[in-house]
């Protein structure tokens, strides 16, 4: 009887929380991360960039096709549910890139208080937060974004160095020195957004700093 009870509890639970393939929107087993077409256009190695400064960064997918759709979905349709479905990803490029490194925190991008009440989650904390998770690792907010400056994605690459200067300061110095950090982000293109909180970061005289995007611009 608890059997059946037990069925019957997990095909509701089904029904009423439909888990979708955050790449293509099509409806997927509860205990799958994507659909099986989708996954057969994930690369097979991550991506490794470096951010301004010489801070290296790694992705598990090109910000293109279906991965580009799965980003603009989860920042502006409101699929934050996504966070959980996408991190799996990123973690599988932290664990490889970073195999022989070890990390006290996890940390994100802020954003500006404004642009977080327009949208309501910073996506970059969202997939920070479930990282830190799979990971088994602490989560901390150490960044606080001080100027809504203009957005990296509506100015040239070669202006966006100078856009994020002064924007990003530190919430509490005694949390970051000494820390080994890993910081979270949805996109690297130029690399001038991580860049800037990886120095700012450096200033307050942390430890090693690497990153992690779930994509990467081929773009610049």
């Amino acid at each position: 009887m608890t059997h059946f009870i037990d069925k019957i509890y997990s095909r509701i639970k089904d029904f009423l929380f439909t888990v979708r393939c955050p790449y293509c929107g099509k409806v997927i087993e509860p205990n799958k991360k994507c659909c099986d077409k989708c996954k057969k256009e994930f690369p097979k190695f991550p991506f490794v960039r470096y951010a301004t400064g010489g801070y290296i960064c790694t992705s598990p997918f090109p910000y293109d096709g279906i991965f580009r759709k799965a980003v603009l979905n989860f920042k502006f349709r409101n699929c934050g549910a996504y966070a959980e479905l996408l991190s799996y990803e990123m973690v599988r490029a932290i664990k490889d890139v970073y195999s022989n490194k070890e990390f006290d925190i996890v940390t994100c991008v802020p954003m500006h208080k404004d642009t977080l009440k327009e949208r309501g989650f910073n996506q970059a904390e969202l997939l920070a937060r479930e990282c830190a998770a799979l990971l088994g690792m602490e989560y901390g907010n150490l960044l606080v974004k001080t100027k809504k400056n203009k957005t990296q994605h509506s100015i040239k690459a070669a202006e966006r160095a100078k856009n994020v200067i002064g924007v990003y300061s530190p919430i509490d110095r005694n949390l970051i020195k000494g820390k080994r950090i890993l910081i979270i982000d949805d996109i690297i293109t130029t690399g001038s957004t991580l860049g800037e909180c990886a120095r700012i970061l450096n200033k307050c005289k942390c430890g090693e700093i690497c990153c992690c995007t779930l994509c990467t611009s081929l773009l610049l």
